[in-house]
């Protein structure tokens, strides 16, 4: 059976320095605290003033903002739409150059989604005049504006060569655009015939009748724009048909007559003999 240890006995030398030991530490805490506190004070008398200054500049700042910068930036989206649909209003009416002096500001106003809206309708309100010059320098200054947004400036792009196309060389054509002719891209049926459209004129049949096939095949492309390139890449010897049985059928031509109830035409009656 195992003993109980031994209590070490605690020397009296041994208890008066664990004593000091303890008011050594409460002293040190006390000491502590009042530094923490000195400087907790300090740091009010020094700083206070402009914490609470700094606070309430915040506090004006929110409130400004709630009560007027966002109202007022509300107020002035809703008249720049309002401008807009009038300027549309007035084109459809035939008010053409009223249209045009409407958007002035507003085309000038930044390059904010309205403003691109409104240069890009300058510049179609200026191709409808016979303006081309005037057209195509609006089209490229929202092409060029790295500010506006990629898909208005696109656009824009493709609105400025289509406008300039007859004066413009066709290589700088192709340079233009190549980047948006291709598949998959949002304006590559628009992009992809101007382009097509280039290579012809500089002899280049056969990347023409490619890049028209590849149109007519992209499902994504509008109906008009496939059924015409689908033409052009037949006229230059490419096949753009990929299911021919569809596509007669999509135009409703060697449909059944029988399959609508009406039958084929009957046959002439035989010629009675003379008598």
């Amino acid at each position: 059976m195992a003993l109980p240890p031994k209590k070490t006995t605690e020397t009296h030398q041994e208890k008066l320095q664990r004593r000091k030991d303890a008011e050594e530490a409460a002293m040190m805490r006390e000491v502590d605290e009042a530094v923490r506190q000195g400087d907790l004070e300090n740091f009010g008398e020094r700083y206070g003033k402009p914490l609470a200054a700094l606070v309430l500049l915040l506090v004006l700042a929110l409130a400004a903002y709630l009560l007027w910068w966002q109202p007022s930036q509300r107020a002035a989206a809703e008249a720049r739409s309002e401008t807009l649909v009038s300027a549309l209003d007035n084109v459809e009416a035939g008010n053409l150059q009223t249209a045009y002096d409407a958007l002035e500001e507003l085309a000038g106003d930044g390059s904010d989604a309205a403003a691109a809206n409104a240069q890009m309708l300058r510049g179609g309100i200026a191709a409808q005049q016979g303006r081309t010059e005037d057209a195509v320098a609006i089209f490229d200054g929202l092409a060029n504006d790295t500010a506006a947004p990629e898909e208005l400036r696109n656009l824009a792009l493709i609105r400025k060569v289509a406008t300039g196309f007859d004066t413009m060389d066709k290589a700088a054509v192709v340079a233009a655009l190549q980047p948006l002719a291709v598949p998959g891209e949002p304006f590559f049926g628009s992009a992809g015939e101007l382009v097509a459209m280039a290579y012809l004129e500089q002899g280049k049949r056969s990347e023409a009748g490619a890049l028209f096939a590849a149109i007519a095949k992209a499902e994504d492309v509008p109906e008009s724009l496939r059924s015409r390139s689908r033409q052009m890449a037949g006229v230059l010897g490419v096949d753009a048909i990929e299911d021919v049985d569809a596509l007669l059928e999509a135009q409703g031509v060697g449909q059944d007559p029988a399959a609508d109830g009406q039958g084929a035409p009957a046959a002439p009656p035989a010629a009675q003999p003379a008598p």
